[in-house]
């Protein structure tokens, strides 16, 4: 799914660096918060920005802070800007992201992420913050898009057919999903699925939900999750905790599909 950001290896060059191993959670780190918003919007790619706080603990002495940033995943980090003081109300436009890392505007597509941590350097010590996001690059939420006749496909769940998504009357970033369990030959008499898209990153939800009361000998048939909303498509991309009442059946990868 790509949800979590992997652990990198950083050198300090410049404004030029590579992640230092095991430097996480050492030294003196920082933490991010506040996140609003949380992606850059293709088509305005111009006028967009995502804003955070970075904080440290009061007491820690800091002898440089910036911010670094990554493009689709790379190991390279790039120097995007200083912090000079905390907490550190933060707000960094997609064209300075762009600038830093030699990108232009143009080339930035959706479906692209960046990559933005804290790095610290205290006594020699170089720190990364205690948590990194990641920013999509998305288009701007179509309420029609996020809902409609799909196809849910799960191959190692060996799952592959239509269900139907609706969207909430009042709120029209929880959706609802209904078949699921009719995909594996199980009466669906619970449900649907409750999935709740986030406004400021497009991230996905999925309350467990129990979708039948009984399927395969067992009962409460239910799924669960968490994923993305690719606004431009209409995709959700998700991995969903399958169990009943008894156990799990595991988590796989499933991807819904606008039909």
């Amino acid at each position: 799914m790509g949800l979590l950001i992997g652990l990198f290896v950083l050198v300090g060059c410049e404004d030029s660096v590579t992640d230092p191993v095991g430097l996480r959670d050492s030294g003196v780190v920082t933490t991010l918060s506040d996140i609003n918003p949380a992606i850059f919007v293709y088509g305005e790619l111009d006028d967009s920005y995502v804003s955070f706080t970075v904080n440290k603990d009061e007491d820690a002495s800091i002898d440089e802070a910036y911010i670094v940033g990554s493009h689709n995943g790379t190991s390279q980090r790039t120097k995007i800007k200083g912090i000079s003081s905390f907490p550190a109300e933060v707000n960094i436009s997609a064209v300075e992201v762009a600038q830093a890392l030699g990108l232009e505007i143009a080339e930035i597509k959706s479906g692209d992420f960046f990559v933005l941590e804290v790095i610290t350097v205290s006594d020699g010590l170089l720190s990364r913050s205690a948590g990194s996001f990641r920013v999509r690059v998305v288009c701007s939420f179509d309420p029609a898009l996020s809902f409609g006749a799909y196809t849910a496909s799960a191959p190692d769940w060996e799952l592959n057919g239509g269900v139907s998504i609706t969207a909430d009357e009042e709120d029209p970033f929880t959706i609802y999903v209904s078949g699921l369990a009719a995909l594996d030959g199980v009466t669906e008499d619970l449900g649907p699925l409750v999935m709740k898209i986030d406004p400021l990153s497009f991230n996905v939800v999925a309350e467990k939900t129990k979708l039948a009361s009984s399927a395969f000998g067992y009962t409460g048939f239910s799924y669960a999750g968490s994923g993305t909303f690719d606004s431009c498509t209409g995709t959700y991309q998700m991995l969903m905790s399958i169990s009943v009442d008894q156990g799990g059946f595991g988590s796989y990868e499933f991807t819904f599909t606008k039909n």
